[in-house]
């Protein structure tokens, strides 16, 4: 794993259960949410699912199991690999509590083992802000090919790169030249919801932001069929782009 991976791996370990009990309820009340209405927890994503049942789903950087749990109780095979092993803990006690199974794997995305998990699922599936922690979006695509059986989805939402130009959705990052390839450190995504003491101590994040055509030139230069590209609002304004999703086959 290299040193800006490892540096990620700290941010993402820092107080996160903590966080995530605060943010969304204890893994019990969580489970409830989910399973009263596991199409509304997917939000705009449920769209982009053909299917849900009996798939195979990586969920990548799938954080506390947000979405892993609902596609799990929707049917969905579904296996999270994410940085973090207070992610880990918080959604599989969500599952447990759900009465549902998910498969978490805590590894660098970039060193997944593709003896085990080389085109095996149906959907690869991100979303939430995910590419700014790879400084190679070639090498992340590649990875996203490879464990995609031949006629796999990808499913890829992120942050719009409008964000770089300025902070659309107030995460309070710097904004930047739209064609800047700086690597940059800054607060990890919910440092902000922390109080001033425990928010100055907190590890920073090591970030690379693309353009589109970055992200959509990577995609197809690793093998993929482009089939959709679908720009959101941003939630803090509706007149600017905030996010956007990918819809890419693997042939």
């Amino acid at each position: 794993m290299t040193d800006y991976r490892v540096q990620n791996k700290k941010a993402w370990e820092y107080n996160a259960y903590a966080f995530w009990v605060k943010q969304s309820g204890t893994p019990a009340e969580r489970a409830k949410s989910d399973l009263e209405n596991p199409l509304g927890m997917l939000k705009r994503y449920a769209d982009y699912f053909d299917t849900y049942k009996d798939i195979r789903v990586a969920n990548i950087c799938g954080s506390c199991g947000k979405k892993a749990v609902p596609l799990a109780i929707l049917g969905a095979e579904v296996t999270v690999f994410d940085i973090s092993e207070d992610n880990k803990r918080y959604a599989l006690e969500v599952a447990e509590a759900a009465n549902v199974t998910i498969h978490f794997e805590v590894c660098d995305v970039l060193e997944i083992n593709t003896e085990k998990y080389g085109d095996y699922f149906d959907v690869v599936f991100m979303e939430g802000g995910i590419l700014h922690y790879f400084h190679d979006i070639d090498a992340f695509m590649h990875m996203m090919y490879s464990l995609l059986k031949d006629r796999g989805k990808m499913i890829c939402s992120d942050f719009h790169p409008f964000t770089k130009i300025s902070d659309l959705l107030d995460f309070e990052q710097p904004a930047m030249s739209y064609f800047s390839t700086d690597v940059f450190e800054g607060e990890m995504a919910h440092a902000r919801f922390f109080e001033k003491e425990i928010r100055e101590q907190m590890p920073k994040c090591s970030y690379r932001k693309y353009t589109v055509s970055e992200i959509i030139n990577a995609v197809i230069n690793n093998g993929f069929v482009l089939r959709k590209f679908d720009e959101h609002p941003a939630w803090t304004n509706s007149k600017v782009p905030g996010e956007f999703t990918i819809i890419a086959d693997k042939r």
